[in-house]
């Protein structure tokens, strides 16, 4: 999953304004491939306690409160989580408010509330801390929540790491970049990915200085946004974008060639006969028509996938089978460009970049027949914008071929949402550097599922 902070200089006071500024942003994010964004301490009305003090129930809201509704309206629209930190409103007439982490789920309800424990300096005589820890699960990953004070007490992210999470969020106003840095351990010491969205502005503590970040649980920074020094156009909104799923595993992995085969003895099939409805590109023919060729398995799951697109989309097919000596020269052939590339690379690294993009011929599921390069054409054959090419390698597409790449255009992240969903569903699974490439039956897929062995093994074009 791709998550987002955002940084921006909220209106003083004015709910509806930044409400609808942070509904904008979670709309950026998403077409940016982001599934949650998260904003700074009480970037709905700015961090002016004197403001929240001279008006506590017209700058405090609850979870079902309107002024949020641009908020929830995009997260439903663009299928994203939003984290939105506020005055919130206690329950209890007469009780003080909280400073609470909102979160507003993608379907546009709230899924938790977070109210921050450790309050400092003055937000004491104003607000009333929280009692319970901040958790929640989204996409499968388990976040924890905290509020800046919270970040100064280790025992927090400890917590945090004992319960399971693999994602700290961080809402603050840091006026210092020394106070930003400190993210750094926190992410090293307790193995987590850390995201901060800290806020731009002045209020009752010295100006927020903006560098939103995040940090992998190996403690290395991998997004900023740029410092706020008071000044500049806009309201200098930025968003930081960072990927926390498990790493990808590679076709070179160990794991990938420890899984065992049981051959099923399944033929391969010529898709251009035996499902006539499936279109059939012409990039890749060769003269004895081994792209065309497929496990019969993995096709019937072809055409199921196909009956579930949306009207107006149909697969089209680019290469099934190749034959092992074919699958070799292929990777022989990328494993000698990264070799004039990157000269000082050892035979290890040169073997394991080269697995991004092209199978190890030994593990190969295009050689097992298991594997199919596709994409989505209208119903009159036209390809549709699905963000590069088939087949644009790593370094020509800058990471663009990763299923899961930021910054694609609305149209390419929705195509890939529709592709993946029908031939998920269908029972493939993709090869996450390569949009197009999806498998079933061979080791990769055997391992993604949990399988005990893999159906195919590599296969001989004249021993089917």
């Amino acid at each position: 999953m791709i998550i987002a902070a955002a940084q921006f200089l909220p209106v003083p006071g004015d709910i509806e304004a930044n409400a609808a500024r942070m509904a904008g942003l979670v709309t950026e994010a998403a077409e940016r491939g982001a599934g949650l964004v998260a904003f700074p301490e009480l970037a709905l009305t700015t961090y002016d306690l004197d403001l929240i003090a001279a008006d506590p129930l017209g700058m405090t809201v609850t979870e079902d409160d309107a002024r949020l509704a641009p908020v929830r309206e995009a997260c439903r629209a663009a299928g994203a989580a939003a984290v939105v930190n506020a005055a919130g409103r206690a329950s209890g007439a007469g009780s003080r408010p909280a400073i609470s982490s909102f979160v507003i789920g993608p379907d546009g309800a709230l899924v938790t509330r977070y109210d921050k424990v450790h309050l400092f300096g003055d937000e004491k005589a104003l607000f009333a801390p929280g009692t319970t820890e901040g958790r929640f699960t989204l996409g499968g990953i388990r976040f924890a929540l905290a509020t800046c004070f919270d970040n100064s007490f280790p025992e927090v992210p400890a917590r945090a790491a004992a319960d399971g999470c693999r994602v700290y969020l961080a809402s603050s106003f840091h006026g210092a970049a020394e106070r930003v840095a400190r993210y750094a351990q926190q992410a090293r010491d307790h193995g987590l990915h850390v995201l901060l969205a800290n806020g731009l502005g002045t209020g009752n503590a010295p100006a927020g200085c903006g560098l939103s970040g995040a940090w992998l649980p190996s403690g290395e920074r991998v997004a900023a946004a740029a410092e706020w020094t008071g000044t500049g156009p806009g309201d200098g909104a930025e968003l930081v974008l960072t990927d926390v799923r498990d790493r990808i595993t590679l076709m070179a992995d160990p794991a990938v060639a420890a899984i065992p085969v049981k051959e099923c003895g399944e033929p391969l099939v010529d898709v251009r006969t035996a499902a006539p409805t499936l279109r059939v590109a012409e990039d890749l023919h060769d003269a004895l028509g081994a792209f065309a060729l497929l496990r019969e398995g993995v096709l019937q799951r072809l055409l199921v996938a196909q009956e579930s697109l949306p009207d107006g989309l149909r697969l089209q097919f680019v290469e099934g089978y190749r034959p092992p000596g074919l699958q070799r020269r292929y990777f022989e052939g990328y494993t000698d460009e990264l070799r004039a590339a990157h000269p000082h690379w050892d035979a290890a690294r040169l073997h394991q970049a080269a697995s991004r993009y092209v199978s190890p011929p030994e593990i190969a599921p295009h050689s097992a027949g298991g594997a199919v390069d596709l994409t989505l054409v209208t119903a009159e054959g036209d390809e549709v914008d699905m963000g590069t090419p088939i087949n644009a390698s790593p370094e020509e597409s800058d990471g663009a071929c990763y299923t899961a790449a930021p910054d694609l255009t609305p149209a390419a992240r929705a195509h890939r949402r529709v592709l993946n969903a029908a031939l998920t569903a269908a029972g493939l699974v993709n090869y996450p550097t390569e949009w197009w490439h999806w498998s079933y039956g061979d080791r990769y897929w055997a391992l993604a599922t949990g399988a005990e062995h893999a159906l195919y093994g590599p296969k001989e074009r004249d021993g089917q």
